[in-house]
Order: C-alpha cells, then structure tokens, then sequence
C-alpha cells in the first residue's frame, strides 16, 4: 500500500516537471514565433523603402547627362571657342575589369594609337567619376566601323560622342580665353566645398583659365540624368526615365579677332603685351600676351615633358603679361601725377621751374643724392605741360617730393594703381602702389624723403601691370567717369541676347567729381602735344597721321646706375634693357579708344612703344573706320 502511494506521488512529481518543461517550450516558441512576425513585420513594412531602394539599386542605374558647353564669340559673332563631337570608346561604371587586360583584348581587334587611350588607369575606379568612362578616344570613322564589327565581343563596351573644347585661332585668345582641362581631385574638392559636384556627375573638363574659368557656371550648364534598368550583366536593358540637360549659355566678348591677329602679329613673339579698350564704355576690344601657346594640347591632355617645356621657356608663355607682369610704369604716370599735383594746390598752370638736368632734395648738402634728367643737360624753364611733353624728369621729382607719398598713394589708386583693375578674369595681380605701411611691413624699415623722389617718374617702389596703365589712361580720357574694364559683351540666356551693363566705382566718381574740367583737359592736351607737338618724344612716330591723338612714353629701367655712370644700350646684354613703354588714345578731340603696349627689354618707349601704337591707331582709324566692327550699340 504504501509502495503504491509512493509511486503515485512520484508519477505526479514527473508530471509537474513535464508540464513546467512543456510550458517552457511553448512560452520560447511563442516568443520566438513573435520575433520572426515582428522581423518579417519590419522588413516587409517598416524598412520597406529601404530594402527596395537597395533593390533599386542593384536593379535601376542613374546616369548623368552631361550638358553641352556654351561657345565663345568675339564682337563681331566669330566663333573664338567651339566644341567638336569626337567619338570613344566607353565601358560600364558598373564593371570592374583589369584595364590593362582589357586594352590588350581591344587593341587585337582596333588598331589604336597610344595616344588615342585615355588616361583611365588612375579615374576607373573613381566613384565620383561618370557611369561611362572613356577608354579610347578620337576614333576615326575606320575604328568605328572596326568596334561594329566586334561588338558582340565586348558587351560592356560601346561607341559615344562627346564633346571636346577647340579654339580655332589657337595661341592668339589663349591668355583671354583661358582654356578646359581634365577636372583633378583638387577640382572636385572645390566643387563639393560650393555644392557643385552633383552638377559635374559625368563631365570631364572644367574651365582652367581667362574666360573659361570666370564664367564656368555659365558655361557649363545644368547636367541632366536618365534612369534606367540594368540586367546583372550591368547592360540597359530599359529607360524608366529621362531628363535632358540644361545646356551651357554662348557668351559674346568684347574682344575682336582681326584686331588680336594684328596685335599679336606685330608683337612678333616678344616678351611683351598690348592692351585695347574702347574708351567709351572701358570694354577690351584686344588683350594680347607674347609669347603664347596653343590651348588646345591642354584641352586633350598635356604630356608632362611638353609641359615641362612650356615651363622652363625662358620667355615664359604661360604667363598673362597683361594682367600679370609687374613693370615699374615710368613716365606713363606723370599726366596722372600732374592731376593730382594741380588739385592739390602744388603747382597752376603757370608754375615754371628751370630744370638744369639734375635734382636734389631741398636744404640737402651739395654732396648728397642726386637724381638725374633723361636729358643731361636738362630741358631749361618749362611749365607742366612741357613737363609732360618732354617727360622733364627734374619737374615731376618736384612734385612728388611736394605731394609725399601718402597724397600720391591716395591720388594714385584712385587711378587704379596698387588693386586690382575688375576685368573679368581672375589672373590679375593688384602689383605695387608703395605707403609708408608697406614699406614698414615688408623691409621693417621707415618711409624716407629720398623713397618719394623716383616715384614721381613711376619708378622705385611703384610697380604696374599694363592694364592698370590702359585703365588709368581711360580715367583720365574720360575724366574720371570710367566705368571697370570687361571682356564679356553679353549673355544669350534662352536664345536672347542680354548685354552687359558697364560697372563704376562709386568712390572713384565721387573722389574725381571735384576736379575741374581745365586740370584733365591740361593733361590730356600735353598728350596731344607728346605725339604731335615740336619736342614731343613720339612726334616722329606720329608724324603725318590722319588723325589727332595724345599719348605718353615710358622708359622703365629695371637696375640702377652707379655714381656718374652713362645708360649705354650698346655694352648691356638683352636682358638688362630698359622695359618700353607707351599709353596713348584717340581721336583726340572725341577719344574712342586707348591702348597700351609695354615691351620686355625694348630700351625706350618712344623707339618701340610709340611706332607700334601708331600701328594700331592705323588700322582702328584708317584701315577699319568705314566697316562698322566697332559699334558698341551693334547686337551680334
């Protein structure tokens, strides 16, 4: 009796624990069955979007379209920059094979040349580069009828246009115009700073220099994109949608392309640059640097020994004379240094001063510094205007020592010396317009009496660019009311044409509104007489124009003399020379254009500088009066 009750108390013990066991089991698969309904709940509800945009993505590709670039006119509608379709060989983003290999598989089958490969090794792994990259460009006709052929071999690969940079007048524009280049890491890393680089998915080249890199945004357009499906081989195999892209605006220039081959012709590959404007509106009509070079190596990909060539040239073609090269402006500055001598009460009209072919500084010993005439005998009385007609050096010494160098620092940039000009382009320095604060920050040194004296003749400290002088000679031709200096005419925006509307600087105008009409008219007529007058140094250049111009020489020197010692041209190597300089306008009596030329080592602004502008007066005056290509009021 009592084993059997044990043994129903024991068989009730097991099946306590059976069913403890079996609650367990079934409260973890309950448990277990919820994770897996909330799993499946989140994948197929929650996370839907996110699953199905991977999905998407392994099925639809975006490609980026790229925008056609907008061309480049001169003033008279001459196309100055194009893009001519080429056609390439692309591959698929989307595949990943050895690019090597794969040029050996091609070229069995494509005989290329070495040249026509793309640099793709180092970008065809890029993400940031286009969902077709360039294998082969510049195919001829032949080579595409080759590919056809083979197509089926390399299904991954196939033939596109695109569209490459030309500039059909080549070195002529290159310095103005800039030019396109292959867009580098650094391009990209500026491009992502100014949340741009959406906008260049798929584009190879960006605007480098000149125009092109001014007006990039313009140019380049909006890039376009179209979805489509891919199979698992990475081909199309539907279009699900399309956008096309906003092509680039065409701009027109100011510029003229005969003026530019004229001036680039008689430079005849000097170191040197000439700049014209239209003093009407301060538009240039020619902006010219020699030497140059051809933009369109750049445009295919430049070798780095021709690079290295352009590079190491002596007479560096690579850079912007006009804009960039730092000359001591000499004597061109002393029609400006007598504005600001005459408003200030320096000197009238009448002052004379009798010069004896040297200078020193008031109550200094008869020992100390002197500082000589170009003449050495000197030039005798002579008042401002046959200061300036005979670039009396003594006078202008004079003056400057009066005025001292904060009131010629002052007068001076608002001529705009020592900042920068405003043209169009970024390759512009605002070169040296001297204070005493300079001098302290860059030598720790003060600002002496004798630092003032060859400022007055635009030398010492005072550097220039040649179109600071070209735009201080329209200030001064226009009396102060010159608007900023520009190349670009106008925009065609949706096919219509909208002009540029001329800029001024409102500080400028207020400053020169208070000098009367007799102190510019003194300056300018001192012009006139320095290439039409008796002693005048460009009056043999000039002699027997059609027309009436004024203008100015300068000499820069560019070492100093020693005690007593001559300037002799003779026994001096090229490059130690006297820089030549010259900035004149005309007509006279109604200016309508200024233009200025220095010359590297020309030795003498009259010699070099004054028969060259009557050259380009010639033709803007006499040749091309009657053909109309200089009307600012013309739409192209």
């Amino acid at each position: 009796m009592k084993s059997r009750l044990s043994e129903i108390r024991n068989y009730s013990e097991e099946e306590q624990s059976f069913i403890k066991r079996a609650v367990s089991a079934f409260t973890m698969i309950f448990l277990l069955s919820l994770m897996l309904v909330g799993n499946i709940y989140r994948l197929q509800v929650s996370d839907y979007k996110h699953y199905q945009k991977l999905s998407d993505n392994n099925r639809i590709r975006t490609i980026p379209i790229v925008p056609i670039r907008g061309e480049i006119f001169d003033r008279n509608h001459i196309i100055i920059a194009q893009n001519h379709p080429i056609y390439c060989l692309t591959t698929n983003n989307n595949v990943h094979e050895n690019i090597s290999k794969l040029l050996e598989n091609i070229k069995q089958h494509i005989n290329y040349k070495e040249n026509q490969v793309a640099k793709t090794k180092n970008r065809y792994n890029d993400p940031n580069r286009s969902f077709h990259k360039i294998i082969l460009t510049e195919l001829t006709k032949k080579q595409v009828a080759h590919f056809s052929v083979v197509k089926h071999k390399f299904p991954n690969l196939s033939i596109s246009v695109v569209y490459q940079r030309y500039y059909p007048f080549g070195k002529i524009f290159t310095h103005a115009l800039g030019y396109v280049s292959h867009i580098n890491n650094n391009d990209l890393a500026n491009l992502k700073i100014e949340n741009q680089l959406h906008n260049y998915q798929s584009t190879k080249n960006i605007g480098r220099l000149g125009i092109e890199r001014y007006y990039e945004k313009i140019l380049h357009g909006t890039v376009g994109y179209q979805k489509v499906e891919v199979n698992s081989h990475g081909e199309i195999v539907k279009q699900l949608e399309y956008v096309s892209p906003i092509n680039g605006e065409d701009i027109v220039l100011n510029l003229d392309v005969n003026l530019q081959k004229f001036i680039y012709k008689l430079l005849d590959n000097r170191p040197a640059s000439s700049i014209v404007m239209d003093s009407k509106d301060n538009s240039v009509i020619a902006m010219v640097s020699s030497p140059s070079y051809d933009p369109n190596i750049f445009t295919k990909g430049i070798s780095q020994r021709e690079y290295n060539r352009l590079l190491s040239d002596p007479d560096r073609p690579l850079l912007n004379r006009a804009t960039l090269g730092v000359y001591p402006p000499a004597s061109t500055v002393k029609p400006f240094m007598a504005v600001a001598a005459l408003q200030e009460n320096i000197i009238t009209r009448k002052t004379t001063r009798n010069d004896h072919g040297k200078w020193r500084i008031p109550g200094t010993k008869p020992h100390s510094k002197v500082w000589r005439d170009w003449k050495r005998w000197g030039h005798g009385k002579v008042n401002v205007t046959r200061a300036i007609e005979e670039s009396v050096d003594s006078f202008f010494y004079q003056i400057a020592y009066e005025l001292g160098i904060k009131r010629i620092s002052h007068w001076m940039s608002m001529f705009g010396f020592g900042k920068l000009c405003g043209l169009d382009i970024y390759e512009e320095t605002k070169a040296n317009m001297p204070t005493r604060e300079w001098k302290y920050a860059r030598y720790h040194s003060p600002w002496y009496k004798g630092d003032t004296v060859p400022i007055g003749i635009g030398q010492g400290y005072w550097t220039a660019t040649p179109m600071q002088i070209a735009n201080a000679t329209s200030i001064l031709v226009n009396r102060g009311k010159a608007p900023l200096p520009h190349l670009l005419k106008g925009i065609f925006e949706s096919g219509n044409f909208k002009r540029k509307e001329a800029v001024y600087d409102s500080n400028k105008l207020s400053f020169f509104r208070k000098v009367p009409d007799e102190i510019w008219n003194t300056s300018l007529n001192a012009m006139r007489l320095v290439n039409h007058g008796p002693h005048g140094s460009g009056r043999h250049a000039f002699h027997g124009t059609k027309y009436i111009s004024g203008g100015k020489s300068g000499t820069a020197q560019i070492f100093s003399l020693k005690k007593n010692e001559r300037y002799n041209s003779k026994t001096l190597s090229k490059d130690l020379l006297d820089h030549s300089l010259y900035t004149a306008f005309a007509p006279f009596n109604k200016p309508r254009f200024v233009a200025t030329v220095v010359v590297e080592h020309g030795n003498g602004g009259a010699k070099v500088g004054a028969p060259f502008i009557r050259q380009v007066f010639d033709y803007l005056l006499v040749t091309h009066k009657n053909k109309g290509e200089y009307n600012s009021k013309a739409t192209p």
